[in-house]
C-alpha cells in the first residue's frame, strides 16, 4: 500500500465516526421534535375539548346530510327545481330542531332522575349491600357503610349541571353546522386552489367521500339498532311495572353508541334499578337476563349483519380508541371514538408512509379494499380474492 493510500484510508476512518454522529444527532432531534409536537397536540385536544367536540359532531351531522342535499337538489317537479340554497336551509332547520328536541328530552329525563332518585337512595343502598351478603355478613356491613359515606346529593347536582351544559353545547353545534352549510358551495373550488392540482383535488375528494360514506353507514346502523334496543328495554320495564322506563330507554339508546362497553353498562344499570325497585333478586335476575339477551341479539347478531363490510376496523383498535378518546374527552370522546378511528384509518391507507398504521387499525389488514386498485396498484382479481 502506497503512502497516499494509507493517508486516504486514515482520513476515511476519521470522517466516518463524525458522519455517524451527525446522523444519530439528526434522528435524536427528530424524535424529540416528534415527542414535543405530540405533547402539544394532546394539550390542545384537552384544553379545547369543548370546542373540538362540538366541531366534530357538527362535521358528522353536516356529512350525514350533504349527500341527501345533493340528491334533493337534483329533483324536479315540473319546471320547478329545488335549489341547493333551499335544500341547505331546510336541512339546517331540520338539524337544529332535532338537536334542540333531543337536548330538551335528555334534560327532562335527567331532571326526572334527579328528583326521584332521592326517594330510592336508602332502598338502593340496602339492595346493593344485600348482594354483598352472598359473600359474608361482614361484607354486607362494610359495603353498606362505604356506600352511605358517598355524597349522593353532590353527584346528582353535578349530573344536573352537566345536563344544563348540554344546551350550550347544542347551540354551538348548530352554529358550526350553519357555517359548514354556508361554506359547502365553494368547497371544491377551495380544494382545487389549495392543492393547485385538479387530479389531486379529485383524489382528496374521493377520500373524503369514502370517509363520509363509511361513517354515515355506521351511524345509521347504530341509530337503528340503538333505537330498537331502547324500545325493547322500555317495553320490558313497562311489562314488569318498573319506574324510570323512559329515562332508562334514553340511557340505553345513548350508551349503545359506545361499542361493547355501552351495552354492558346499560344492562348492569337496568339490573340494579330493577333490584332496587322490586326488592326481589329472582325478578331482578330475570330482567337482567332478558335485557342481556336483547343486547346480545341486537348488538352481536343484527348489528354486524347490517354493518356488513362497511366498517373494516379492528376490535382491539376500537377498544384502544375508546380508551384514548375517553381519557382525552370523557364520555363524548367515547361516542366519537369509532368515527374518528374510521377517518384516521382511511386517511392513513392513502398515505404510503402511514399505510402500516391503517393496516393495524383494519380488521383484516386490508383497510381500503374497494379503492386499492387506484391507490396501491392492486389488481381487481386480488381484491376479489381478499373479499
Amino acid at each position: 500500500m502506497t503512502p497516499h493510500e494509507i493517508e486516504h484510508a486514515a482520513a476515511a476512518e476519521s470522517v466516518t465516526p463524525h458522519r455517524l454522529s451527525v446522523v444519530d444527532r439528526y434522528r435524536l432531534q427528530t424524535w424529540f421534535l416528534g415527542i414535543i409536537a405530540f405533547s402539544m397536540i394532546l394539550f390542545m385536544l384537552v384544553a379545547a375539548r369543548f370546542i373540538l367536540i362540538s366541531l366534530v359532531i357538527a362535521i358528522i351531522l353536516f356529512a350525514m346530510t350533504a349527500d341527501a342535499i345533493n340528491a334533493f337538489s337534483r329533483l324536479r317537479i315540473g319546471s320547478w327545481k329545488l335549489t341547493n340554497w333551499v335544500a341547505s336551509m331546510a336541512a339546517f332547520t331540520l338539524i337544529a330542531v332535532l338537536l334542540l328536541t333531543l337536548s330538551g328530552l335528555v334534560i327532562s329525563q335527567v331532571n326526572t332522575v334527579v328528583t326521584t332518585t332521592a326517594a330510592y337512595t336508602d332502598q338502593g343502598i340496602t339492595a346493593i349491600a344485600r348482594l354483598a351478603a352472598w359473600f359474608s355478613p361482614e361484607a354486607e356491613a362494610m359495603v353498606e357503610t362505604s356506600i352511605r359515606s358517598i355524597q349522593v346529593s353532590s353527584y346528582l347536582s353535578t349530573l344536573a349541571g352537566q345536563a344544563s351544559n348540554l344546551l350550550s353545547a347544542t347551540t354551538l353545534v348548530i352554529l358550526f353546522v350553519g357555517f359548514l352549510f354556508a361554506e359547502r358551495l365553494w368547497f371544491n373550488t377551495k380544494l382545487e386552489n389549495l392543492l393547485h392540482d385538479k387530479a389531486q383535488a379529485q383524489r382528496v375528494g374521493r377520500i373524503i367521500h369514502s370517509i363520509v360514506r363509511r361513517v354515515n353507514h355506521y351511524l345509521l346502523v347504530k341509530t337503528g339498532v340503538s333505537l330498537a334496543t331502547a324500545l325493547a328495554v322500555y317495553v320490558l320495564m313497562e311489562g314488569f311495572g318498573l319506574d324510570f322506563a323512559g329515562p332508562m330507554a334514553v340511557l340505553t339508546f345513548v350508551l349503545n353508541y359506545i361499542p361493547s362497553v355501552g351495552s354492558i353498562i346499560a344492562t348492569i344499570i337496568l339490573g340494579l334499578i330493577t333490584l332496587i325497585q322490586v326488592n326481589d333478586p329472582a325478578t331482578a335476575l330475570l330482567v337482567f337476563v332478558i335485557a342481556g339477551m336483547i343486547q346480545f341479539v341486537l348488538g352481536s347478531v343484527i348489528d354486524p349483519m347490517l354493518m356488513g363490510k362497511a366498517l373494516r376496523v379492528s376490535s382491539f383498535g376500537i377498544i384502544i380508541s375508546l380508551a384514548f378518546w375517553g381519557a382525552l374527552w370523557g364520555i363524548p370522546g367515547m361516542f366519537l371514538a369509532v368515527p374518528i378511528m374510521v377517518a384516521a384509518m382511511i386517511v392513513c391507507s392513502h398515505i404510503p408512509s402511514a399505510r402500516p398504521v391503517a393496516v393495524l387499525l383494519s380488521r383484516e389488514g386490508l383497510p381500503e379494499i374497494e379503492e386499492m386498485g387506484s391507490v396501491a396498484g392492486v389488481e381487481p382479481v386480488v381484491r376479489q380474492a381478499a373479499e
